[in-house]
């Protein structure tokens, strides 16, 4: 079983069991998240799709008081390691990936933008592919709808997507429903929506889409966690 805990806008907890990954957090600074403790998340690995601040905010501190590896692209990771003194870190590259304890993190493109909140370079943006014991699932990051999702769907065989569609500043969910058929997932989980003015969701709109395509829209209440059963299946080798 995998649980996933939606933290606000693109930050979720996700517990392996053998691991707690938490993604792209940003917490103190949304309004929305306020009732969400950062002192008490406890993970083991931070992913961050890219370096914009509304993705890493709070990585820094929740990394030096959870003793957490940042996982990132090597800009990133350099970064945290350089001017924050976060020295436990993994940098990938596009098609690169690590093998760890509760399975395999790869880093996969995403169509966006990436600079970290002093202006620095923040390298290729892009999403991640999570193997684990019994299945796998992908976190889109911030992107626009790519081809490119199709190889994610031949060679993961994901269970489970957890897909930006916010609109404005990423696909919009006409889009999402597309990356999931590309991706080869019926269940999705949405992220990057309401957190600002510009990706307000019409919640009820995006959930029919969904539905008509054959396709289930999970949209979590900020603290909610949603129980994900896997499908027991490997992640394709070709």
């Amino acid at each position: 079983m995998v649980s996933v805990t939606y933290l606000g806008h693109s930050s979720f907890m996700v517990d392996l069991g053998k691991a707690k990954l938490l993604f792209d957090p940003f917490i103190s600074a949304n309004e929305k998240a306020a009732h969400i403790d950062i002192a008490a998340l406890k993970p083991d690995y931070i992913l961050l799709s890219h370096g914009h601040a509304d993705h890493v905010l709070d990585a820094e501190a929740i990394a030096k008081q959870s003793g957490a590896t940042i996982i990132s692209n090597y800009e990133i990771v350099s970064w945290f390691a350089d001017k924050k003194g976060v020295d436990k870190g993994i940098g990938l590259n596009h098609g690169g990936g690590v093998t760890l304890d509760f399975g395999r993190v790869v880093y996969v493109p995403a169509l966006h933008s990436s600079s970290l909140p002093d202006g620095t370079y923040g390298g290729q943006p892009g999403g991640f592919v999570v193997t684990h014991d019994n299945g796998a699932f992908y976190y889109s990051g911030d992107t626009a709808l790519s081809y490119d999702m199709t190889l994610i769907g031949e060679r993961y065989a994901p269970d489970f997507a957890m897909l930006c569609l916010g609109d404005t500043f990423t696909m919009d969910a006409v889009d999402a429903v597309k990356a999931a058929e590309f991706v080869g997932v019926k269940d999705v989980i949405g992220m990057h929506y309401d957190t600002f003015p510009p990706i307000t969701l019409d919640h009820d709109a995006a959930k029919r889409l969904f539905k008509d395509a054959g396709k289930t829209l999970t949209l979590l209440q900020i603290g909610e966690s949603l129980s994900m059963t896997p499908k027991n299946k490997q992640a394709k080798a070709g």
